[in-house]
């Protein structure tokens, strides 16, 4: 079972919460494989106008407009081929939308690279002895998902190809990289609860600071960049948006 402790707040007003970065397990496993993929072009449906509409939101002098591009998320995107492509061709549009919105709400609509003041926090896990902290190296959030904590920088890094212990800064350098450890969150411990409804999603990634009235404002906040997605993609949004 994963567990949803450790989790910290952003300080900026834009990113209401952090991640949560499950500790534990991935949800998708051998006993429990993802299912058959669609035939989905999820390049057809993120397109150049969609991404756009994102980013150009942020403000000219934000970091995260010179890094963040949608030729960086569809090279990342070869690495996930499931993304997108599970269910119903209206399944796959409400996952991008889903998506897209926590990214949103995550970095301010590509502001922000890195987590605000992250580097003043302590994000190692001493507890965790299979991916040691690194001596000087701080697992604060980076990237469209805000990955944080050593317990999931070592395994991304694992899986993606870079040191995730000894050079996490590398998630703030690598715009590809970046968006392949946001794909690698969202496919190992998102994708697998998005049947249940968007609101499950928002439990898989900030749910013990959000849900059950832990943070009203950012929850609603969220339903609104998804419902605004989601009709921009021509879905409806479903049912339980809530958590």
């Amino acid at each position: 079972m994963v567990s949803f402790n450790m989790k910290k707040k952003s300080t900026y007003d834009h990113i209401h919460s952090r991640s949560s970065e499950r500790k534990g397990s991935e949800l998708w496993g051998p006993c429990n494989p993802p299912p058959a993929t669609n035939d989905v072009s999820v390049p057809d449906v993120v397109t150049t106008e969609f991404f756009n509409g994102i980013i150009d939101q942020a403000a000219a002098s934000c970091v995260g407009k010179n890094f963040y591009s949608r030729s960086a998320f569809l090279d990342a995107l070869g690495s996930y081929s499931q993304f997108g492509r599970i269910g119903s061709q209206e399944d796959s549009r409400r996952e991008i939308a889903a998506f897209f919105a926590h990214v949103t709400h995550e970095t301010g609509h590509f502001c922000y690279i890195e987590e605000i003041d992250g580097a003043s926090k302590d994000y190692c896990d001493e507890t965790n002895t299979q991916f040691p902290c690194s001596p000087n190296k701080g697992y604060f959030g980076r990237g469209p998902i805000q990955l944080s904590w050593n317990f999931n920088y070592g395994p991304a890094g694992n899986s993606i190809g870079f040191d995730g212990l000894n050079s996490p800064e590398t998630v703030a350098n690598d715009p590809v990289i970046s968006f392949k450890t946001a794909l690698w969150f969202w496919t190992n411990n998102v994708q697998p609860v998005m049947s249940q409804g968007f609101g499950a999603t928002i439990r898989a990634i900030n749910g013990a600071l959000e849900c059950d009235g832990g943070n009203p404002a950012t929850v609603q906040a969220r339903i609104r960049y998804y419902r605004d997605y989601c009709s921009q993609l021509g879905v409806a949004p479903g049912d339980n948006l809530e958590c």
